[in-house]
């Protein structure tokens, strides 16, 4: 609390003190020198006095207990930004570093893929030799190569020894791992001071934990929504690829992929003609009908025409 706020809370009781002495001055004034009413007014403005000092002091004692919370919340906050900033700082580094075993581990990937192929080179070069050394000794009997016993894993992925493993297998790879992260706590003997030291050591680590929790977990999120967007843009390509090759929307989408086609649409044409009519073409009788046909016609009409006269007269003579 300031102190112009004091001077000004006893200015005012002052004011307040004045004004009602010069409310009441009027009325002693016609009342006289009366002892009793001026006994009943020093007790009134005396109990006055005590309420308004009441008064101050309980918006006092509040003012005091509002400061005290606002200076604790204040200085829980510059606590809370300090560890939020140390927290940062090791979320920065603990990112460097994984960062750094993640390139690290690149290199060994690209050094043991370039050590297996030099291997299988070599092991290449050792069959040619020994090849070689077979034609060179075609006298010798018996077989020319070596058969190697191969175990039951061999030719299979990580995944797929992983998928194949029992589950007392997994019992005890859990255990051993388990094992090494959780250590034992020993608690035999410790004074107090350590005891809440060893429970403020153990409360920030589960706080770290529940961090990385959190932070993975909405890393899986988006994750998931971005390979969820990423399906839905390779089915949209899919669906604009199958209608410019004229299939169904979703015959690039299923399961399978569809059949191979052979031969173009617009290739394929659908011929409408009989088996007797592509016979005549083969024969040729078709071209010669469509090259005497009207011919024949020609020489029908004209010797219509020349026996109708004719037959006309035959009639009258006979009538």
């Amino acid at each position: 609390m300031s102190d112009d706020e004091e001077y000004s809370s006893e200015e005012e009781e002052e004011v307040v003190v004045e004004e009602q002495q010069q409310e009441t001055k009027p009325a002693a004034e016609a009342k006289g020198d009366d002892p009793e009413f001026i006994k009943r007014q020093d007790q009134k403005r005396s109990d006055l006095d005590e309420q308004l000092k009441d008064y101050i002091n309980e918006w006092r004692k509040q003012r005091a207990k509002e400061e005290d919370e606002l200076k604790r919340l204040k200085d829980k906050q510059a606590k809370r930004k300090v560890s939020r900033a140390e927290e940062e700082q090791r979320m920065a580094q603990r990112k460097k570093e994984e960062e750094e075993r993640r390139v690290r581990e690149i290199e060994e990937k690209k050094q043991r893929e370039i050590d297996e192929k030099r291997r299988r080179l070599e092991e290449a070069e050792k069959k040619r030799q020994a090849m070689l050394q077979a034609m060179k000794d075609k006298d010798k009997k018996g077989p020319n190569f070596t058969i190697t016993k191969k175990d039951s894993n061999f030719g299979m992925s990580n995944a797929q020894m992983e998928r194949n493993k029992t589950k007392e297998q997994l019992e005890e790879e859990k255990k051993i791992s388990l094992s090494f992260r959780i250590k034992p706590l020993e608690l035999d003997g410790l004074s107090a001071d350590t005891l809440r030291t060893k429970a403020t050591e153990l409360w920030e680590t589960i706080v770290k934990l529940e961090t990385e929790k959190y932070d993975l977990e909405e890393r899986q999120k988006r994750q998931d929504y971005d390979l969820k967007e990423l399906k839905e843009r390779q089915k949209q390509q899919l669906r604009h690829k199958a209608l410019k090759k004229g299939l169904d929307p979703e015959a690039l989408t299923g399961k399978y992929p569809p059949m191979i086609q052979v031969a173009s649409k617009y290739e394929r044409r659908v011929d409408t003609r009989s088996y007797d009519d592509k016979k005549k073409l083969f024969e040729g009788v078709s071209i010669v009908q469509s090259f005497a046909k009207p011919f024949i016609q020609t020489k029908i009409s004209v010797a219509i025409i020349i026996l109708i006269p004719i037959l006309a007269s035959y009639n009258l003579k006979g009538l």
